[in-house]
């Protein structure tokens, strides 16, 4: 029913492509989240250093080793208020873009951010001014999208700008562009007190397949607990706070053969894991 894989940096160290691929290979994975900086050594990924044939090169090593990238993460914080900086993580992931069209990449993914130069968790994240900021960022990305072909995948987060499944449902429909599809991580959704409730859970989930089910595409799958000050602390499945009961329900029903990726595993628990949300699916 799912379609497993993994972030491939949570597998592989980094190191020069040829090797890296070869070791994602020999663990018989097919799928990954990729962050080209995390994974693959030798080469500058700053901006400005792309080309086609660059692209086109680590596209063709994928594939021969039947690798396919899911997602390629390029993870940027679009609503940073420092405007020379955020312009730099926006023309960084419009070059991801050109990255993921030579190397039939899915989809180049990302968070929503928060209002904050560091991404410190602020108040000013709820803003109007933040979620203009995000619009603002977005529709520049969304046009070079478009223009490129490629898909832009966005991931909400409790304390980010797209915060709940209502916050997102609306960035859909004002974006309106069928370039931007949605990464769902059910444990990103749960606030600390969402979390203590399977219930409440649940009902978050629901509330985003009703909203904007067509249009979510890929999981990221792993549990959490949080710590004393509400942050999240990443355990192994079935270990944590997160329940999966309305996501496997919605998957069985609307989403077969999706693509979902374990975070925070590793090769000596890829086995476990997998079996864990297989178990679920059944």
């Amino acid at each position: 029913m799912i379609q497993f894989g993994v972030r491939a940096h949570d597998f592989a160290e980094q190191t020069d492509l040829e090797t890296f691929g070869d070791r994602v290979q020999q663990m018989g994975i097919r799928h990954i989240q990729l962050a080209l900086e995390k994974s693959i050594s030798g080469y500058d990924f700053s901006v400005g250093h792309y080309s086609a044939g660059f692209a086109g090169y680590l596209g063709r090593e994928l594939a021969k080793r039947e690798i396919h990238v899911a997602v390629l993460g390029c993870y940027i914080n679009p609503v940073n208020p420092d405007k020379t900086q955020r312009l730099k993580e926006v023309d960084r992931f419009v070059e991801r873009l050109r990255y993921a069209k030579h190397m039939n990449a899915d989809m180049v993914g990302t968070e929503t951010g928060r209002y904050s130069t560091d991404m410190s968790v602020t108040p000013m994240t709820e803003s109007k001014e933040c979620y203009r900021l995000l619009l603002e960022s977005f529709e520049q990305i969304v046009t070079a999208a478009e223009a490129l072909g490629v898909v832009v995948g966005v991931e909400g987060v409790f304390d980010h700008t797209l915060s709940s499944p209502e916050k997102m449902k609306q960035f859909l429909d004002d974006l309106a562009s069928p370039a931007v599809e949605v990464i769902l991580d059910a444990a990103n959704l749960m606030s600390p007190d969402t979390a203590k409730s399977k219930k409440l859970q649940n009902e978050k989930i629901d509330r985003a397949f009703d909203l904007y089910g067509s249009r979510i595409s890929v999981l990221h799958l792993k549990d959490c607990v949080f710590d004393a000050d509400g942050g999240q602390v990443c355990t192994r499945p079935g270990e944590g706070l997160i329940g999966y009961e309305s996501l496997m329900r919605h998957v069985k029903e609307q989403k077969p053969q999706i693509i979902g990726l374990l975070e925070e595993s590793s090769p000596e628990h890829f086995v476990r894991d997998r079996e864990f949300f297989a178990g679920l699916c059944q």
